[in-house]
This record gives C-alpha cells, structure tokens and sequence, in this order.
C-alpha cells in the first residue's frame, strides 16, 4: 500500500479546493474572538459568536448533506460556498455592527457550507481506485492537520499585527477562491442511485440513522481534541507554565495527528476497525489522562502529540467504518452527519469544561471529560457489535430463506412471503 495514486492533477485540484474550503472553518471561532475582544464584553461576545457558528455548522451538516444530490453535487457545493463566503464577508466588512448582525453572519458562515466536507470527502475517494480509499482518507487527514496547525498563528498574527477584521476578510477570500477551483472538478459523482437504494427502499434518514454507533464513536473522538484545547490555557496555569505555550502545544498535537495520519495509511492494519478504533481511543485517553497529571511543559507536550496520532487515527477508522455500513449514494450524507456528530461532541465538551472549572480544578476537568469520552465509545462499540452480530445472523439464514422461496406452487403462503428476500425494514 503506498500513496502512489494519489499523485494526479485532480487529487491536486481538490487539494486546492479542500485548503480554501476548510481554512476558514479553522480560524472561524478565534477570528470571530480577535474581532470583538476591544468591544464591553468582548470576550463574552466573542464566545457567543463562535458558539452561532458552531450552532450553524451543527444544524447545517446533517440538513444540507443529505440534500446534497451526487448528480448536481458540484453546483450544491459552489451554492453553499459562495454563501459561507459572504457569512465570512460580513463580520469583516461590518465589524461594528449589532451583536444580532454578526450573530446572524456567524450563523450562516457555519451552516452554509457545512456539507462542504461530506460532499468533497466522497468526491476524493472517487477521484482515486477503490483500492487507494484508505490512503486518500489519510491524505485528507494530513492536510486537515496542517490546515488546524497553521489556522491560529496566522488568526493572531493578523488580527494583532495588522486589523481584527483580516483574517475573516481573508477567509472570505479562500472561500471564494474554492468555489473557483471546484470548477476544476467533476460535476457529478457517487454512485448511482439515491441515499436508500442500498436498503430495500428505506427512507433516507433511517439508512443514516442506522450508522449511529460510528457518529457516537466519531463525537467520542473530538471530544477528547476540544478537551484539550479549550482547557489547555487553565491546566498550564495550575502548572505554573506560561500560557503562552498552549498555541504551540495545540500546533505539536496537529502535527502529530498529521504524522499519525500518514503512518495509518501506509499498510494495511490487523482487526477490525470497531476494535481498532478502541484501542487507539483508549490510547488517546491515556495520553490526554497523562497531559492532566504531568506536571512540566515537556511531558505535556509529549503526551498531547502522541495523543494527537492515536486520535487522527480513531477518526480515520470511523470514516472507513461508513463506507462498510453505509451504502454508496449515501456516503456524501453519512459524512455530513458525522461532522455534525463530531461539532456536537466538540461544542458539549466546551459546555461541560466551563461548568466543571467553576468549581474543580482543571485537571480534575481534563479527568471528567475522558471519563464521558471512554463511555461514549464504549456506546459505540457495543452498538457496533450488535449491528455485526445482527448481520451474521441474517447471513447465516439467508440460504435457507432461498431455499425456502424456492418451493413449487401451492406450497402454501410462506413460499411468497419469503421471495421477497433481504431485510425488509432496511437496518444496517
């Protein structure tokens, strides 16, 4: 297994669109912070804002993806882009204006390109052969990490060195600048088929609804990431290290989950991905346990970059665990809702950090938050190993259920009510 093809000019194209896509979604709540942090309540406001854009991204991912049509999918990404661009535009071209007004941008810069990520995740893993699925989903991870390490200097840098309105005027800009680039790019992709047509004719929702152990896993990953950089400033505090060190501390955690993200695709890994995608969140657990109790800068550093690996590679398995149990037309949908699952997850750590540093200390937190991470994925896991059970079962009567529709007329009513095969209520 190697990387090999995924050296091609539309590969590169997407790249492109992928960088211009995302960057913004990584400076979003920081720029929206820098822009009102000089404001009475700047911090408060800034809070607020980022938590509307986060709002937008949570309702917008499930409800947009799985309107998102594989044969018009170019156009439904150009359409929820170019108004995530103008979301963007607003704050920075109206910084002034009423909390309502930035609140109402900040909304819609998350929740009009929110299926972005499902959309342009299917369409790389169509540019490459079926074969090359794992390293293409590895690729993206790569780049993903590069674009959240580099997101927060550049945000600080901008908005301190030069005006608190750049970096949204400049994600503006890179928004744009991807609907151009997906120009670039197929049309239309994803297979043949609408969202149900794997499952017997089941609605859209109940095909979705069925992946929920991989969104529960999937949340249970990012929770342990929003952990760490939302109580990381607190915790160097009670350690008596600068605050200062968070911002570089967040890039070495990046940068591991891109080296982790690459070393996962360069073979192919034993068990299953349910069962490796428990272990690697157990090690992750462990390693952000560690970050709480380590006393020094350096072991903390240590343990948040190994966790950083351990956890790029827990959201890859779950990313190719949809591609098992979700049939193909609905990928681009299932991947929308696991971004909304994660931003769930994302946005209930937050909530839960601020509740428990009011009255414990930030490690004990950190503590808290990997207890509700373990158990999350434990839910996962025990809903994923039924699913697994429940199939084996249906495989294993399936020949006899054949042979049973077999029968010559005037075997009775069970023979035709068994012809029509399969598994009627479309479970995954």
């Amino acid at each position: 297994m190697s990387y090999r093809d995924l050296a091609s000019r539309q590969v590169l194209t997407w790249a492109c669109t992928a960088v211009g896509a995302r960057m913004p979604v990584a400076m979003a709540p920081l720029a929206l912070v820098f822009l009102v942090r000089e404001r009475p309540g700047g911090y408060s406001l800034g809070a607020i804002l980022a938590a509307a854009y986060v709002l937008g991204e949570i309702l917008g991912a499930p409800v947009l993806g799985m309107r998102l049509r594989h044969d018009r999918a170019r156009a439904h990404l150009a359409v929820g882009l170019g108004f995530g661009a103008v979301g963007f535009a607003g704050p920075g071209v109206l910084p002034g204006a009423h909390p309502a007004v930035l609140g109402g941008f900040a909304f819609l810069a998350g929740a009009a390109p929110a299926a972005t990520t499902g959309g342009l995740r299917t369409l790389l893993t169509e540019l490459v052969p079926e074969r090359s699925a794992a390293q293409a989903l590895s690729a993206e991870s790569i780049l993903t990490a590069g674009v959240w390490a580099a997101s927060p200097a550049a945000v600080a840098g901008l908005a301190l060195g030069v005006a608190p309105r750049v970096p949204l005027l400049l994600a503006a800009a890179l928004m744009a600048s991807s609907v151009a680039c997906l120009s670039l790019l197929p049309a239309a992709w994803g297979a043949d088929g609408g969202t149900g047509a794997a499952r017997g004719g089941a609605s859209p929702a109940r095909v979705l609804a069925g992946a929920w152990p991989v969104y529960v896993t999937g949340a249970a990953s990012l929770t342990l990431l929003g952990l760490s950089e939302l109580v990381l400033p607190a915790l160097l505090e009670q350690r008596g290290v600068a605050v200062g060190w968070s911002g570089p501390l967040l890039t070495g955690m990046a940068v591991g989950g891109g080296f982790g993200a690459f070393v996962h695709g360069l073979r192919a890994w034993p068990g299953r991905l349910r069962e490796r995608s428990v272990v690697l969140m157990a090690g992750t657990s462990v390693c952000v346990t560690a970050a709480a109790l380590i006393p020094h800068a350096a072991g903390i550093a240590v343990a948040l970059t190994l966790g950083g690996m351990l956890q790029s590679g827990a959201m890859l398995t779950r990313n190719l665990s949809l591609r098992e149990v979700l049939p193909p037309g609905a990928l681009a949908a299932g991947y929308s809702v696991m971004y909304a699952a994660a931003g769930a997850g994302y946005a209930a750590t937050g909530s839960l950090a601020g509740a428990l540093l009011r009255v414990v200390a930030p490690s004990t937190a950190v503590l808290a938050g990997v207890g509700l991470t373990l158990a999350l994925t434990g839910i996962g896991w025990w809903g994923e190993a039924r699913h697994a059970a429940r199939s084996a079962r249906g495989a294993d009567t399936a020949p006899a259920l054949a042979l049973a529709g077999a029968r010559p007329a005037g075997a009775g009513p069970e023979g035709a009510a068994v012809r029509g095969g399969g598994d009627p209520e479309g479970r995954l």
